[in-house]
């Protein structure tokens, strides 16, 4: 299907395939795998990070060494992995793949690293200390939740897509208005036909067309993360002692809740509840950013024939390329 000897030709295909969170992806993607000359590459700002599996649903080590994830575990919970970063190895990844005669099939939940490999990173300022400082000193007078309401004020685009328990986007967007006066959401506009990379790109979604049963779904997994040791998980996090409820890991979905269960602010039952509520605003913000994608092919992820489906539409537009 691909001539080995062509190297990194700007004639091979990249292949992604989103959805929202527990619609079966990394299932979807291993069945491909073993049908068509694809190496996966995970998506996934939570997967990047080692000792984070329970809550992250990472496949387990059985399964990646049957069918390996490039960009998992590749970081240390204590440090934050940006969208920038990700750009960067995943086009290295992308070459890797691309170079052993093969096609990458880039396959997640994190809309935001999608978005910045397909389209670009906007031109945005860089960090200034004094500013971080006085908005971190305003934070401790009015609270987070205060400092988002302050940012829908100046930016209810970007407030909408940014949750108020999410501190370090809240700081950043407040960071970006006050070097530039100008709204974070209004930088970030794309042209979201003109893709920046260099390869031809099959864009796939799995997505439920009941979305009560991905409800049911993403309640049953996430008590059977309870169940398989994610407490356990996150008191291995909070012996070590370097880690706090500020970073962008513990702030993910599911470790947020448990840490706060852990450290008392909430009971078990409360943290389920909180747990899976959070999980199902995450699927919904994650369907607001397919519904925003162009070209397109989305398949109904309950679909008893949705692998044969996938794979023989894959098949022939890989043919194509």
């Amino acid at each position: 299907m691909l001539d080995k000897s062509a190297g990194d030709s700007p004639s091979r295909p990249v292949v992604v395939l989103m959805g929202p969170t527990a619609s079966g992806k990394t299932e979807l993607a291993i069945e491909l795998q073993q049908y068509l000359p694809l190496d996966i590459i995970s998506v996934d700002s939570v997967m990047v990070y080692r000792g984070m599996d329970i809550g992250s649903a990472k496949p387990d080590a059985e399964t990646l060494l049957r069918a390996p994830h490039r960009l998992i575990d590749i970081r240390d919970p204590a440090e934050v992995y940006s969208a920038a970063e990700f750009c960067v190895d995943a086009r290295r990844e992308i070459q890797a793949v691309h170079a052993a005669g093969r096609i990458p099939l880039l396959t997640g939940g994190t809309m935001l690293y999608f978005r910045a490999l397909l389209y670009g990173l906007s031109e945005l300022p860089t960090a200034d200390a004094a500013t971080r400082k006085k908005l971190e000193a305003e934070a401790d007078r009015i609270g987070w939740a205060g400092m988002h309401q302050r940012l829908s004020e100046i930016d209810p685009r970007a407030a909408q897509r940014i949750h108020p328990n999410d501190p370090q986007r809240i700081q950043r967007a407040l960071e970006v208005y006050e070097l530039t006066g100008l709204p974070l959401s209004s930088l970030q506009q794309q042209d979201r036909n003109r893709l920046v990379l260099p390869w031809p790109v099959i864009k796939l979604a799995v997505v439920p067309t009941e979305r009560s049963l991905l409800h049911q779904r993403i309640e049953w997994r996430f008590q059977q993360m309870m169940e398989q040791g994610l407490i356990a998980e996150v008191e291995a996090l909070m012996r070590r002692g370097d880690l706090n409820s500020s970073m962008p890991s513990v702030r993910a979905v599911g470790y947020r809740q448990v840490w706060e269960l852990l450290s008392g602010r909430m009971d078990y039952t409360q943290a389920i509840e909180k747990g899976i509520i959070a999980t199902r605003q995450l699927a919904k913000r994650q369907f607001t950013w397919l519904r925003s994608e162009t070209d397109l092919h989305c398949f109904d992820s309950l679909s008893p024939d949705l692998g044969n489906k996938v794979l023989d539409f894959l098949d022939a537009a890989i043919r194509k390329e």
